[in-house]
């Protein structure tokens, strides 16, 4: 039997499946939500993280205070490239987390990051409902995560020096990519690059250690790489950078809920997505005026200049991650199926 010291040491030690057993149907849970981004409140500040928190709020309201979740920015709980694992291990209990930071374990994931292959929020947020959807759900499942969120973002290069419109454009320069296949391509533009997360893009462009670096509007405003920058190219027209940063939750602490908890969690993640996709194509408007109000040059991205992105992604990145395994060439294919 559970004693009360045994559950308030689990409580203190453990995720949230921990804390389910014998004596504590009642008991209210807490459930800890971790991302790497700025933290500001519900109504200010990075919408991602306005998200984390509108999510937690509508938690807590919706069962009665039963099951409720704090927010932890900035990485504050768990290092950024340690967020995954910890959800698939149980250790987290909830990320926002850009997919493609599950390609070393899961070499799928970077399907959520494929240069050219999402090129609207229209096309991208489509998948949800198509086989691409349900196959890349399954595999996360598979894999002990939960997709609670489908969020879509459209990204841009910032850049110390000159303007990084055309593939051309790229040469020489060192470029932090976002995914292994952004890469890829960058390195057949004849770019070097860099790999680090966004939240690390300020110190690398600060230090030179790298020349530019492509992430979300998002992340281009909040983490204020117009104060390490001369030129923007904007998505906001177009874009061959488009990431899925979902909601993701552990299936081992999801498991372990009521019923009642999960259809709660489900249907709140669900109705988010609107919320996500407004904050995303808000900062994509955003972006540019931030970036002209500190003095640098933006320019938009068009659908030709796009498409010579994709040409290259088409012969390279995406060859390789359909060569990787069967899972991995199936969701290619279904995802070149849902057209823009």
């Amino acid at each position: 039997m559970l004693t009360r010291r045994h559950i308030l040491a689990s409580t203190l030690a453990a995720p949230a499946i921990l804390r389910f057993g014998i004596g504590t149907a009642h008991a209210a849970t807490t459930l800890k939500i971790s991302h790497q981004f700025p933290g500001g409140t519900v109504d200010k500040g990075d919408f991602r993280d306005r998200l984390c928190r509108i999510f937690a709020a509508e938690l807590a309201k919706r069962s009665g205070g039963e099951i409720t979740a704090d927010v932890y920015p900035n990485s504050s709980l768990i290092k950024t490239n340690a967020q995954f694992s910890a959800i698939r291990k149980g250790a987290l209990d909830i990320t926002l987390d850009p997919l493609p930071y599950a390609g070393g374990e899961v070499p799928e994931a970077n399907i959520a990051l494929m240069p050219g292959l999402v090129t609207t929020y229209d096309q991208g947020l489509r998948w949800k409902g198509q086989p691409v959807g349900k196959a890349l759900t399954d595999l996360l499942a598979d894999k002990g995560v939960i997709l609670l969120t489908w969020i879509w973002q459209a990204g841009g290069v910032a850049s110390r020096s000159r303007t990084i419109l055309a593939p051309e454009d790229a040469k020489g320069l060192k470029i932090r990519g976002g995914s292994r296949e952004m890469d890829m391509v960058l390195q057949t533009a004849g770019a070097s690059v860099l790999s680090v997360p966004s939240d690390e893009i300020y110190t690398a462009m600060q230090t030179g250690a790298c020349d530019a670096g492509i992430t979300s509007s998002t992340s281009l405003i909040s983490f204020r790489l117009e104060e390490v920058s001369k030129a923007l190219t904007s998505g906001a027209q177009a874009s061959y950078w488009f990431m899925l940063e979902p909601l993701l939750m552990s299936k081992l602490v999801f498991d372990g809920l009521p019923k009642k908890h999960q259809d709660i969690i489900l249907s709140l993640g669900s109705e988010l997505e609107a919320f996500g996709r407004k904050g995303a194509q808000a900062d994509d408007t955003e972006v540019a005026k931030t970036y002209e109000k500190a003095g640098a040059k933006v320019s938009l991205l068009d659908t030709a200049t796009v498409n010579k992105w994709r040409d290259i992604a088409r012969d390279t990145a995406w060859k390789d991650y359909g060569a990787k395994t069967a899972k991995a060439a199936n969701l290619l294919k279904l995802a070149t199926d849902v057209s823009a």
